[in-house]
């Protein structure tokens, strides 16, 4: 270990499928970097904190993407997409569309860190009504939520934007409004309190082509 070889965290998970699972391959692969006593913090956003030495991340990434897993920074950045469990299946829930919008997004750097979720039916097993942006599938098209806050006393849901989006334009959308966001929003200042100072309807005027 050199003189400036640090641990930091990475956040693991086993990327969008049927529920949330890790297979005996992907569990070895994690518990290879983990010195006895080390402990892996489970995290409310389908996620696992491992920390490693800076100079084997790229080694760790690698590693863990030939069994499968996705890795992603931990701090201020787009989490990766908290999903459900599909269990109406792969494409009547839109289960590729959720692995497309994770991939141009997660790993984002934003003031704050910005929580994303996904479902696939009104159910809402994703809970996309109570996070930062919520996408909810309904009948063929994508519902579009935004400043949803699942904690504190000023919890609430989400507000509806825009319904029965394509694909294409719901990748859009996300990606301007997490842009602006990124522009402006000040330091540390979440996505939620962002919106309140912001204006809802400013932010809307701005991602309407």
């Amino acid at each position: 270990m050199g003189k400036t070889d640090r641990v930091v965290k990475l956040a693991i998970n086993g990327g969008i499928t049927f529920g949330s699972k890790l297979n005996s391959k992907q569990l070895t692969v994690i518990a290879e970097y983990m010195d006895d006593g080390d402990e892996l913090e489970l995290t409310t956003f389908q996620q696992l904190y491992i920390e490693v030495l800076e100079s084997k991340v790229e080694l760790v990434k690698e590693k863990c993407k030939e069994v499968g897993l996705s890795c992603y920074p931990v701090g201020n950045f787009v989490k990766s997409l908290r999903t459900c469990n599909f269990c109406k299946g792969e494409e009547e829930e839109g289960m590729p569309v959720a692995i497309e919008l994770n991939k141009r997004i997660a790993g984002t750097p934003v003031p704050f860190t910005l929580r994303p979720a996904y479902t696939g039916c009104p159910i809402g097993c994703g809970e996309p009504l109570v996070n930062d942006i919520g996408v909810m599938k309904v009948r063929e098209g994508y519902d579009l939520y935004i400043g949803g806050k699942a904690k504190g006393m000023d919890a609430q849901t989400g507000t509806l934007i825009m319904e029965q989006l394509v694909p294409e334009r719901l990748y859009d959308v996300i990606e301007k409004i997490i842009d602006i966001y990124a522009e402006h929003g000040k330091k540390r200042e979440s996505f939620f309190k962002f919106i309140n100072r912001f204006g809802l309807d400013n932010l809307k005027n701005q991602i309407v082509d």
